[in-house]
């Protein structure tokens, strides 16, 4: 009798997300993943019973690691005037892979299919404004936050990439908002 091979957890996904890549969420299903990962539909589906159920676990590593770095530029910026905020804009500084741009638009194509989904990006949204708001300044950092998300969302979805300067030079706008922004 051979031996079974042990399918680690992100071998799926990373497997789902090169399907999203190369497909768009519309091409995600257990078999294209299934295919694309060289294993059985069973084991896929042994952790994810459905399509709904592997996007949501896609999101949900994306957002995991999407907190691991906004907390360690936290850390990073504990020395700043809004630690909260300006980690975020360190983490903004960084350019998106593909992936992060896949995974993203497979969020927007699932938000009224997939039950789960909207319900976990309220949460994070609802986590990321109590963060930027209980420090200083809480509507200067509600401003520049959302500042800061009108620019991650033009490029998340493609709908506009600025060079390195033009990058820089809009971040650097928003944490002007919050230092500039009259205390209340």
């Amino acid at each position: 009798m051979g031996r079974h091979r042990k399918i680690s957890r992100d071998t799926v996904l990373d497997a789902a997300e090169r399907v999203v890549l190369r497909l768009g969420a519309a091409g995600l299903s257990i078999d294209a993943v299934a295919q694309e990962a060289g294993i059985s539909k069973a084991t896929v589906m042994y952790d994810h019973k459905s399509k709904s159920a592997l996007l949501e676990a896609m999101i949900d590593r994306q957002l995991e690691a999407e907190r691991k770095r906004i907390e360690a530029a936290v850390r990073d910026n504990a020395g700043t005037p809004h630690p909260e905020l300006f980690g975020r804009i360190a983490v903004a500084e960084r350019l998106l892979d593909d992936a992060d741009k896949a995974v993203a638009m497979a969020v927007s194509a699932s938000m009224s299919s997939a039950e789960k989904i909207p319900d976990t990006m309220r949460e994070v949204t609802t986590e990321n404004l109590k963060a930027v708001t209980r420090g200083p300044k809480p509507e200067a950092a509600l401003l520049a936050y959302l500042a800061l998300m009108g620019f991650c969302c033009s490029e998340i979805f493609n709908f506009h990439n600025w060079n390195d300067a033009e990058r820089a030079r809009i971040l650097d706008g928003v944490r002007t908002i919050y230092l500039s922004y009259p205390e209340t």
